[in-house]
């Protein structure tokens, strides 16, 4: 290989990458932990060192130039090969003590990991854990989580799963609610309901009118796709909301809808990256995590 020819610095092209794919410095600079500043002086730095302009500003935005275009897919293969090699070395310590990273749904992680994890820091306390609380699936191929409880299997081959559970969610609103329905017969009561849903109500409205609850988007007065404030609303009478039982028996301020109705099978799903066997400190959390997730709240 001719290493003279490599005239650029590694930082800076990585600068680039992101940027590209964030689509501006700052949320360029928040994913990387820098200023703004520091990562527009690494872009421009990359932009004369190959004497070429990457980017243009439209508006407040970036637009990547034909050159920065073309250089984007060569730059991108870097980045997963820095990837592969990040997973590689971690994968080769046996080491206990150091980071962890675990993402999760907002609600497992409010509700269902803090007691987990302060029984794991007991039990490992050399380890440091980071939580990553998104209803957003974080690619693990690329680390931005190490460890993933899902509600969905994964097909991808760089990824091992495990079926941990079937959680079983139902319908709760709080008692006042309950109160403004009057006596609820069928399900057909609910027809004038309000329900908590997210921004795409649509997944929720489907499952729903599946079980026999003919809802529309006029059901859905008030959405949020943060499903701890959602929770909130429902704990306060705004309406119905769906919640796993353990979360949602374990809550005084509100009560099962409809207590005799089949509940909604939520599969609970553990999930890492398949190099990272080899890894001790990986092995031993999602070891811990599967026996203790296994383990229902009661």
């Amino acid at each position: 290989m001719e290493w003279r020819s490599v005239n650029f610095d590694w930082n800076r092209a990585r600068a680039f990458l992101v940027t590209a794919e964030e689509g501006s410095l700052t949320a360029a600079a928040r994913a990387l932990g820098l200023t703004q500043p520091t990562l527009s002086r690494q872009v421009e730095a990359l932009e004369a060192e190959l004497s070429l302009v990457l980017f243009e500003r439209i508006g407040r935005g970036l637009v990547l130039t034909p050159a920065g275009l073309e250089l984007l897919e060569h730059v991108r293969g870097m980045g997963e090969a820095a990837t592969r090699l990040s997973i590689a070395a971690s994968g080769q310590s046996q080491s206990l003590d150091g980071p962890i990273c675990i993402t999760a749904s907002e609600a497992y992680s409010a509700f269902l990991l803090p007691p987990i994890i302060a029984r794991l820091r007991k039990a490992h306390p050399g380890l440091e854990v980071e939580i990553v609380a998104s209803n957003a699936s974080s690619d693990l191929r690329r680390r931005e989580a190490d460890i993933a409880i899902r509600n969905v299997a994964s097909t991808q081959q760089e990824l091992i799963a495990r079926k941990i559970r079937d959680d079983k969610a139902y319908m709760y609103a709080s008692r006042s609610y309950l109160d403004t329905l009057g006596p609820l017969q069928s399900l057909d009561d609910l027809r004038v309901a309000d329900f908590l849903g997210f921004a795409s109500t649509d997944v929720l409205m489907k499952a729903l009118n599946a079980v026999g609850v003919g809802v529309t988007r006029r059901n859905f007065p008030v959405i949020c796709d943060n499903h701890l404030v959602q929770w909130e609303f429902v704990k306060n009478g705004a309406g119905i909301g769906l919640i796993t039982e353990d979360i949602g028996d374990a809550e005084p301020l509100v009560r099962r809808v409809m207590p005799s109705m089949a509940p909604f099978i939520v599969p609970m799903w553990l999930v890492a990256h398949r190099e990272l066997n080899t890894s001790a400190r990986m092995r031993t959390v999602f070891d811990f995590l599967a026996l203790e997730l296994s383990r229902r709240r009661g």
